[in-house]
């Protein structure tokens, strides 16, 4: 991939927040200059698409206000039931001849009308002695992407590339942790509604899932069962408010107990999935990050059903800032949520694959 122009302003339009972040590139690594994160109002973003438009117009004139960006050029990211991923196994052929080869490919894929969506490929791998090649095909419904592009166009902001979360994160893990030979990892985000899979086998994306399942799910059930607003279910959620010495109630810890080992069921039936249709070998370590991941009952209900070792993801493990600027206790609180927003801020104006 040649990468070209200026470094992208990373934009994270999560269901619960959005997330900039700005770096540059200082020598072989790169440098955090921004970072911050302005919470939703409840149902703004639901199942990918933006419902309360001017909040999050808001919510990104503020930020970009607030930490005093004068960039305008953003990349930004999409997942969930409107993106699919496909890894094709085709016979060995000429540039030319496979862009004319996808778009049949993509019929037999994708189980949307193929005039719905916006289609992208990039070839993982090439096999001359079999005469065969891995391609990694992805489509995504035109009427999300146009949803996004609309808000942050409209916060006078101008879009250049739209990742997928997976791939986001992917590059944070590459850039903080880089690969050995043999090892297959799996990079977990687990947002508000949202949690995606993705298993890496030396170095390449072998196998990528999203569940329709996150945060949200704990919250509800909160809701549900002690009859409280959305407000206080989240701050329950989190271990209580941070403004009150109002105490958690003790039925709490078992309703969170009970969602997140359906959530992390949910996560280990993926892992099986792919060690069943792979020949890969089975998952050695799994990071996790996304809001969610904050929740340790979450990672110990993932850990004990996978029988790996869980960990969190460290987007910053390798990032350089001024501590006088920065915390780093606050980084590392701000880290579960900032792994997408550093993955895109890593992308750059032009770029050829």
């Amino acid at each position: 991939m040649l990468l070209e122009g200026k470094q992208l302003v990373g934009v994270d339009i999560g269901t619960s927040s959005i997330k900039v972040l700005q770096v540059r590139k200082s020598g072989k690594g790169y440098y955090l200059l921004k970072i911050g994160i302005e919470k939703l109002p409840p149902q703004s973003i639901v199942d990918g698409h933006v419902m309360n438009h001017g909040a999050v117009v808001d919510g990104l004139r503020k930020l970009f206000r607030d930490l005093k960006i004068n960039q305008r050029e953003v990349a930004l990211s999409i997942s969930g039931n409107s993106v699919i991923i496909k890894k094709l196994n085709l016979p060995l052929m000429k540039p030319d001849e496979l862009e004319e080869q996808i778009q049949w490919e993509a019929e037999q894929h994708i189980p949307f009308d193929i005039s719905e969506v916006e289609l992208d490929y990039n070839i993982l791998n090439e096999n001359v002695d079999a005469g065969q090649m891995d391609v990694l095909l992805v489509a995504s419904k035109k009427d999300e992407i146009q949803d996004i592009v609309e808000v942050v166009t409209e916060a006078k902001l101008k879009p250049y590339v739209v990742d997928i979360d997976a791939f986001a994160i992917q590059n944070v893990y590459e850039l903080n942790y880089g690969y050995t030979s043999d090892e297959v990892i799996a990079l977990l985000n687990i947002g508000a509604e949202v949690t995606t899979i993705n298993i890496i086998a030396d170095g390449i994306s072998q196998f990528t899932r999203d569940i329709s399942n996150g945060g949200n799910l704990i919250t509800e059930e909160i809701q549900k069962q002690l009859q409280v607003s959305y407000e206080e279910a989240e701050a329950y959620k989190a271990g209580g408010s941070e403004d009150s010495n109002e105490v958690v109630p003790h039925e709490v810890d078992e309703i969170v107990s009970g969602v997140v080992d359906s959530l992390a069921g949910e996560i280990q039936r993926s892992l099986d999935f792919y060690v069943a249709t792979s020949n890969r070998g089975e998952v050695q370590k799994i990071f996790v990050t996304g809001g969610t991941s904050n929740i340790s009952a979450l990672r110990t209900a993932i850990e004990r059903r996978a029988r790996v070792q869980v960990e969190m993801l460290d987007p910053f493990r390798r990032v350089q800032y001024d501590d006088k600027k920065f915390n780093s206790e606050v980084l590392k609180a701000l880290a579960p949520q900032a792994s997408i927003c550093l993955g895109l801020a890593l992308r750059k104006q032009k770029e050829r694959i």
